[in-house]
């Protein structure tokens, strides 16, 4: 299993949860995103920066992933094509989705989309706090456990 990393809008408080889980794990991890990010440095990661554009970084992993990796995205399309290729797709505050549950997300995400381009203000997510960090890195080890036989 590899770990890629949408890294357009990665939280800061997540990058040493994940780095530190990457290190334990010796788990090869890709970070792509539009611009330099860097979550630690470590022979373990390597940091794709691809062009300017919408959904280039998302276009990039998903041609990458393969059955069984795992992708932390909080993009809800991202994580639906991702599942399409039997891999595995977290977001930021530790959502795990699948193939039980993407089409749901989807459909909701779609649905607001609409809204809002009918003109309607809508709030956005709460900010990230410490309690969704908490929350990820409780789903990253349970799914690492899982998935890594820890």
């Amino acid at each position: 299993m590899r770990i890629f990393v949408d890294g357009d809008a990665f939280p800061n408080l997540l990058k040493p949860i994940i780095f530190r889980s990457i290190e334990r794990l010796r788990i090869e991890t890709f970070v792509v995103s539009n611009k330099h990010i860097t979550i630690g440095k470590s022979k373990l990661i390597s940091y794709i920066v691809v062009e300017q554009g919408a959904d280039e970084a998302d276009n990039h992993i998903v041609e990458l992933v393969k059955e069984g990796d795992l992708v932390i995205t909080a993009d809800i399309p991202l994580a639906d094509r991702v599942i399409t290729k039997d891999a595995h797709a977290i977001d930021h505050r530790g959502e795990l989705y699948s193939i039980d549950n993407i089409k749901q997300y989807l459909a909701m995400r779609n649905l607001m989309e609409k809204i809002r381009e009918g003109g309607e203000m809508t709030r956005g997510p709460k900010p990230f706090d410490q309690k969704d960090a908490h929350q990820f890195a409780n789903q990253l080890h349970k799914f690492l456990t899982k998935y890594c036989k820890i």
